[in-house]
């Protein structure tokens, strides 16, 4: 028998492991579970997970947690997150209460160029403090890994600034942080007028910058009405691909451009937000792919009422994810407990279908599928206990936070206050 440091007994366990690749179609909805389980942890790495009496015939425990039958999930994938900013967008929250919509707000002055100029206008440390704080309140809803943007920069130094801000959260906190660069999140006030002038900047400069000093980034582009053009686009990620760099895409928010498909073409891990995605669009996905990560917080947030058809989008064969998009304009919320839930009600997704999304299809669409989001031997061992032995009650309750326990790389970050170690 081989010895191991913790034994986690007494539990179900959805592993939503099993092959390569992010699942799609029916696959969606098999989390694995195994019932009267155990998980045997060594050296930050899942050792064994399996029946019990199979995990205890191969482990010897030096510490042996009794679970008490509650559920274990892999650390919940946070897929889409703009993290590293500074200021409130309360007042805005309020105005749109009052009718105003997004793009008015944008006009007016608001939207994504307030947060700029808070951002801009912010020090390294209070940016920092910012980040570890939200972090903070993620992993307390079970996320241990989050993927995190730029994008309230918009220059080529305020970028490299905040990637800087995020590879030093990463140092400093347990959950995993991923980055993605976005300076073509919006045209800053600067360029106002000279949209093309500040695609080139992006493309001359900052991308050639963002490559050289964070060669395992994706770039993202928010691609919609008010945003960014197709054609903008296409130039930005043709470039970021040419460097060797991840791509991702903001698309059909608001209007369908065709970027959803220009996304697929250019073979993109993923395609977020496709709140009116065509079923042409679902259908290229599928043949590239490319990950779906739906943002129902968003919507929510929003005040609004169409949801990304998830339904449709699984039904066609692509693989979905589930996001907060955890920014301070439209979904000030942490929470990817409370997306599941949405993303039940309003996008229809099954309970088993969602924690698919929060974890092993939110891994591959941040292209860490092979190294978090699945319970297995080998994996390291990101685990969430939750208060529940049912996974059905993780979008069924709402309103109150499941978790119990989380561990990050072998690590309790958030230790449980129940069972016996000796």
């Amino acid at each position: 028998m081989r010895g191991v440091d913790v034994l986690i007994d007494r539990v179900q366990v959805a592993t939503v492991s099993g092959g390569e690749g992010p699942l799609a179609g029916d696959a969606q909805r098999d989390i694995g579970l195994l019932s009267d389980a155990a998980i045997a942890v060594q050296g930050g790495l899942v050792a064994a997970v399996g029946s019990r009496d199979r995990v205890l015939s191969e482990v010897d425990p030096q510490n042996v947690l009794d679970g008490g039958g509650r559920l274990v999930t892999p650390g919940l994938v946070d897929a889409h997150t703009h993290l590293v900013f500074a200021g409130t967008r309360a007042a805005e929250f309020e105005m749109r209460i009052e009718g105003a919509t997004y793009l008015e707000i944008m006009a007016a002055g608001g939207g994504i160029m307030s947060t700029v100029r808070a951002t801009r206008e912010a020090s390294d440390e209070e940016l920092l403090a910012g980040v570890l704080g939200r972090l903070d309140a993620m992993m307390a809803c079970g996320t241990t890994t989050s993927e995190a943007k730029t994008g309230y920069g918009l220059a080529t130094a305020q970028e490299l600034r905040l990637l800087a801000v995020l590879e030093e959260a990463d140092r400093r906190h347990p959950v995993n942080v991923v980055p993605t660069f976005l300076g073509a999140h919006a045209v800053p006030e600067e360029f106002k007028g000279r949209e093309d002038a500040y695609v080139d900047l992006v493309v001359d400069e900052m991308l050639p910058a963002v490559a050289s000093r964070y060669p395992n980034a994706c770039c993202d582009v928010f691609c919609d009405e008010g945003a960014f053009t197709p054609e903008q686009s296409r130039r930005v990620l043709e470039r970021a691909a040419e460097l060797g760099l991840g791509l991702k895409i903001h698309s059909d928010e608001f209007a369908n451009l065709g970027c959803t498909e220009l996304a697929a073409s250019l073979g993109a891990v993923s395609a977020d937000h496709l709140a009116v995605t065509s079923e042409a669009e679902m259908d290229a996905m599928a043949r590239a792919g490319t990950v779906a990560v739906l943002l129902p917080g968003t919507t929510f947030g929003l005040g609004a009422a169409h949801y990304a058809d998830a339904r449709n989008m699984v039904a066609r064969g692509v693989p979905v994810a589930l996001a907060t998009d955890l920014n301070p304009g439209t979904c000030m919320c942490e929470s990817m407990p409370f997306m599941m839930a949405l993303a039940t009600r309003y996008m229809r997704l099954t309970p088993a279908e969602a924690l698919v999304a929060a974890t092993r299809n939110a891994a591959y669409a941040l292209g860490r599928g092979d190294v978090t989001g699945r319970i297995e031997p080998g994996m390291p061992a990101d685990l969430v206990v939750m208060d529940t032995s049912d996974y059905r009650d993780l979008t069924y309750r709402f309103g109150r936070n499941p978790v119990d326990a989380v561990m990050i790389g072998g690590s309790w970050t958030l230790p449980p206050r129940w069972g016996q170690s000796n």
